[in-house]
């Protein structure tokens, strides 16, 4: 796996984020609007938890999809890395290393739900330690993509202004308004689609060799 990311241009790089990010999202959708959709909202601890045990098996899909798009996003932890690091490779580094400890935080706390090391309050306290740095990931991405001098300034402070409603949302969500969390979600949705797409439409912008 080093040696592949060793020997990944930023232009194939920029390709990998974007489909994995794209998949990703189809996959969130469906295991949210299908698998889920009995479920009660995650807000509601307790429901919650009566919930799994009456639908073992829907859960059961529901942790394989998002265990998928857990690896998914350290992939994309691992891609960005590459297509940041000819711009500066610490920040590249910090940027990759906070979304793979992101996902390495929720899988490990997906598989100790799972095997009933912890129950769900405590899956929810180890849920939001990770979303920390899911948050810190999306600000120093923004902030690696406004210096990078060869990605738009503009999609950088989007991405630094959505870490922040990241903050707010995951902190606190259960006590916002419906049409602010919404509005919320979109935020986020749209700040890293925006790179993605950007990615593979003008990854030839992007360095050839790092």
């Amino acid at each position: 796996m080093k040696n592949y990311v060793s020997n990944l241009s930023p232009r194939k790089a920029a390709i990998i984020v974007g489909i994995s990010f794209i998949t990703s999202v189809a996959i969130v959708t469906l295991v949210d609007d299908f698998l889920l959709a009995n479920f009660v909202v995650p807000g509601d601890t307790s429901a919650l938890a009566k919930d799994i045990e009456a639908n073992r098996k829907s859960f059961g899909f529901a942790v394989t999809g998002y265990l998928l798009v857990l690896v998914l996003d350290s992939i994309i932890g691992l891609a960005l890395y590459v297509v940041l690091k000819p711009a500066n490779k610490k920040l590249a580094f910090y940027t990759g290393a906070l979304r793979v400890l992101y996902a390495s935080t929720l899988i490990i706390g997906l598989f100790a739900l799972v095997f009933q090391m912890i129950d769900v309050y405590g899956y929810a306290s180890l849920k939001l330690f990770g979303y920390i740095f899911f948050a810190l990931h999306i600000l120093v991405l923004g902030y690696s993509v406004l210096k990078s001098g060869y990605m738009p300034k503009s999609l950088g402070i989007l991405l630094m202004f959505t870490s922040l409603t990241y903050i707010v949302f995951f902190v606190d969500s259960t006590n916002l308004p419906e049409t602010f969390t919404i509005s919320i979600m979109f935020i986020m949705l749209i700040a890293e689609l925006s790179l993605s797409v950007w990615l593979m439409w003008k990854r030839n912008r992007l360095p050839q060799k790092i």
